[in-house]
This record gives structure tokens, C-alpha cells and sequence, in this order.
């Protein structure tokens, strides 16, 4: 059971961020504690990212898209084609500074849940996860 009286909606919710450059990782990592983020993991690259979304099963994911030996599409496309219902419906957001139109309609056909061109306020950042953490009933 939930508890929604809870202070901080956000410390038990295990969110991965895979982002290869160092500085940016550390920032966006900061920004999620800020928000109130405890439980969270990052990796350089995509590959790593397997391996870390086996061994913490996070609740989220926050995503660069380019990224080598596996970049940001190839991870969500991998992460969709599972098969595993535990897997493949782990929310996604991109955190990217590519805003070229192609790349945004390839990441929406892949059915990413959110994209947010760097840099990103800690306002939007919030906005986003909230969506993808506690939808509003339609």
C-alpha cells in the first residue's frame, strides 16, 4: 500500500540516468536530488544501462540519446522489444540537447514517455517525471 501522505513522494522511487558525459551525469543527478530523488543510479552508456536495469529494476529512466557503444534510440528500442512487461513498460524520458525533428519523431515511434531538451529547468525536469510517475486519471 501507498502511503500519499508521505513528505517526499519521490525517496523510495528508484530512477537510472544513463548519461556519458561525467559533469552532465553529476548535474542531472543533482537536480534529482533537489527534487527529492534518493534511490538513484547512473551509468556512462547504454550498455552499462542493461546491466544496471537488471540489477536495480528501476521505476524510471532518464536518457541521453547519444551515447557510444549503445546510444539513447538503441537502448529504448532493445528496452521495448524485451518482451517483458517489467521491463518494457519502465518509463523513458529523453534528456538530450538533439532537438533535430527526425530524432524526436524516431524517439516518439519508439514510444518514449517524455523528451526534454538540455538544458532543463529542475521545474520542467519535475513536470516530466511527474507525468510519468503519477498520472492524473483521464
Amino acid at each position: 500500500m501507498t502511503d500519499f501522505n508521505q513528505a517526499n513522494p519521490y525517496e523510495n522511487i528508484r530512477i537510472l540516468v544513463l548519461e556519458d558525459e561525467a559533469h552532465i551525469r553529476q548535474i542531472i543527478c543533482r537536480l534529482l536530488r533537489q527534487i527529492g530523488f534518493r534511490m538513484i543510479h547512473d551509468v556512462a552508456n547504454g550498455a552499462d544501462g542493461f546491466k544496471e536495469l537488471l540489477r536495480v529494476s528501476p521505476q524510471v529512466i532518464l536518457c541521453d540519446i547519444h551515447m557510444e557503444p549503445i546510444d539513447g534510440l538503441s537502448f529504448l528500442r532493445k528496452l521495448r522489444s524485451l518482451g517483458k512487461p517489467e521491463f518494457t513498460r519502465i518509463p523513458v524520458i529523453f534528456l538530450t540537447a538533439d532537438a533535430e525533428r527526425n530524432t524526436v519523431v524516431e524517439a516518439k515511434d519508439l514510444r518514449v514517455d517524455g523528451y526534454l531538451v538540455k538544458p532543463v529547468s529542475p521545474k520542467q525536469l519535475k513536470q516530466r517525471l511527474d507525468a510519468v510517475l503519477f498520472p492524473t486519471p483521464a
